[in-house]
């Protein structure tokens, strides 16, 4: 089976994320923070977009919005040309723990998700096998939680997540807990499978290379609030080896969004 066939007759849009005049305000103890001020984006269908910035850029706190998990202060967000007004089916959110049901197994962790849907038990059976072996894990799929590692544990979090066959993967820092040789399979990982299944990716990363291996777009945001300081194309080929994050044009991109990242920070303080 191909991803072509599996997406066949997937309710995957066309449409735009569009986030328009975006902001953000919390309460604290009597006193009005500003987490997000003013921000516009759009993502294409099929983009791979990365969020970075300092802490208190409001990285997080853009994607809990775009999940439908919190509303806007003011500006709206769309999908679709419609407004996002709580969580949904057409986007599927991996936390940075993968909060998995301990009590599943791998197989039926994935199938959670397709269990709400009005699927048939024959397709729901099918796009399980297809995510569980997109993602590595058809050997492990009677296995519980605690018998697998950080990474195999956020494999299960993402297949779940694909599993619906949302427009939008919201990754929120989804590695940032691992060792680096398992974060650079996972990132290996995440660019193989939005290739085969053609899903738009909007992830937030603290990680600067990171986000320039895996993103078409790197969004660096200002901090205190949090605003668009710049949206930068990367210009590096589609298919990508973990050997480009040695090349000239890797490095350059990746000491241009460093510079970017540390002077909001400077800025902030």
């Amino acid at each position: 089976m191909t991803s072509e066939d599996l997406l066949a007759g997937s309710s995957v849009g066309t449409g735009l994320l569009e986030i328009q005049g975006v902001a953000k305000r919390f309460d604290v103890r009597g006193r009005e923070v500003r987490a997000l001020e003013g921000i516009d984006l759009q993502v294409s269908q099929g983009d791979f977009l990365c969020v970075c910035g300092a802490s208190g850029s409001g990285k997080s706190t853009l994607l809990s919005l775009v999940a439908g998990l919190d509303v806007p202060s003011e500006g709206k967000i769309l999908l679709d040309g419609s407004p996002v007004v709580g969580p949904g089916p057409d986007r599927g959110l991996v936390p940075q723990a993968g909060s998995l049901y301990p009590w599943r197994t791998v197989e039926r962790n994935v199938a959670f998700g397709l269990e709400l849907l009005p699927v048939s038990s024959a397709e729901r059976a099918k796009r399980v096998d297809w995510y569980l072996a997109e993602t590595g894990l058809s050997k492990l799929r009677n296995s519980l939680p605690k018998q697998l590692s950080g990474g195999q544990q956020q494999r299960v979090a993402i297949a779940r997540a694909l599993a619906c066959e949302p427009e939008v993967l919201l990754l929120d820092e989804p590695f940032g807990a691992l060792d680096v040789q398992t974060k650079e399979d996972m990132q290996v990982l995440i660019r193989q499978v939005w290739r085969d299944t053609g899903t738009t990716v909007v992830m937030v990363t603290h990680d600067v290379e990171e986000a320039v291996f895996l993103g078409q777009r790197v969004v660096v945001l200002e901090s205190s609030p949090g605003r668009v300081a710049a949206d930068i194309t990367i210009d590096l080929p589609t298919d990508r080896e973990l050997a480009v994050k040695r090349t000239p044009e890797f490095l350059a991109l990746r000491a241009r969004i460093e510079d970017l990242v540390r002077a909001q920070h400077n800025k902030a303080g």
